[in-house]
C-alpha cells in the first residue's frame, strides 16, 4: 500500500479509516491498542478516564457545538465558528499523541471536503493550548500511524512492550502487569 499521503487512494484510505481512540493508542503504546482493538475496553474501570470525562463534559460550558460522531467513526469534541477543531484533554503529558489523534480527525474531515479545518489541543487543567495546522510532514505521519494500526491489529498475539512510567495511571496497567 502506498504510504504517502498525495497518492493514496479513496481505497486505501477506506482500508485504513479507524477511530480517533486508536490513532491516540497507537503512539502512547502498541499493546493498549491491540487489547482495545480486540475488543477488551479497561476505560470504564478508570478513575482517571472517569475524571478526564469529568472535565471534557464540564470544560468550556459556554461552547454548544460539542460531540460531533462523524461516520460512527470519530468524535470531534468541539467545533468553533472560525473553522476549528477542538479536541479536550486531561493533561499535556501524551501531547505528541493528541497531536496525530488531531491531526488524523483533520485528514478525515479534509477527505471528506472539509478544507482549511485547523485543530486545537486543550489541556483546561493546565489551562494550555496548542494549535495543529495539517502540515504535509503531519499528513505523512499520520498516514504512516494509521498503516502502523493494522499491522499491530493483524498481529495475533499483543506486542511485546516495557513497561514505562505512564504503565501506572494507564487503565490497562493491572491487565499488562498485574
Amino acid at each position: 500500500m502506498s504510504l504517502s499521503f498525495e497518492t493514496v487512494t479513496d481505497e486505501e484510505f477506506e482500508t485504513l479509516r479507524t477511530n480517533g481512540i486508536k490513532v491516540n493508542y497507537a503512539i502512547v503504546c502498541a499493546r493498549k491498542l491491540w487489547l482495545y482493538s480486540k475488543g477488551i475496553r479497561m476505560e470504564s474501570q478508570s478513575d482517571r478516564v472517569a475524571l478526564a470525562r469529568l472535565l471534557h463534559e464540564h470544560s468550556y460550558p459556554n461552547l454548544s457545538r460539542r460531540d460531533f460522531l462523524i461516520d460512527n467513526l470519530i468524535r470531534i469534541d468541539l467545533l468553533l465558528p472560525e473553522d476549528k477543531v477542538l479536541e479536550i484533554k486531561y493533561s499535556s503529558k501524551m501531547a505528541e499523541a493528541a497531536r496525530i489523534q488531531i491531526a488524523y480527525y483533520l485528514l478525515y474531515l479534509e477527505r471528506l471536503g472539509a478544507r482549511s479545518l485547523i485543530g486545537e489541543l486543550r489541556f483546561p487543567r493546565e489551562k494550555r493550548r496548542e494549535e495543529v495546522c495539517l502540515t504535509p510532514e503531519l499528513k505523512e505521519k499520520a498516514l504512516a500511524v494509521l498503516k502502523n494500526i493494522r499491522e499491530i491489529e493483524s498481529q495475533s498475539s499483543p506486542p511485546i512492550v516495557e513497561f514505562m512510567p505512564i504503565c501506572r495511571a494507564c487503565s490497562y496497567c493491572e491487565l499488562c502487569w498485574g
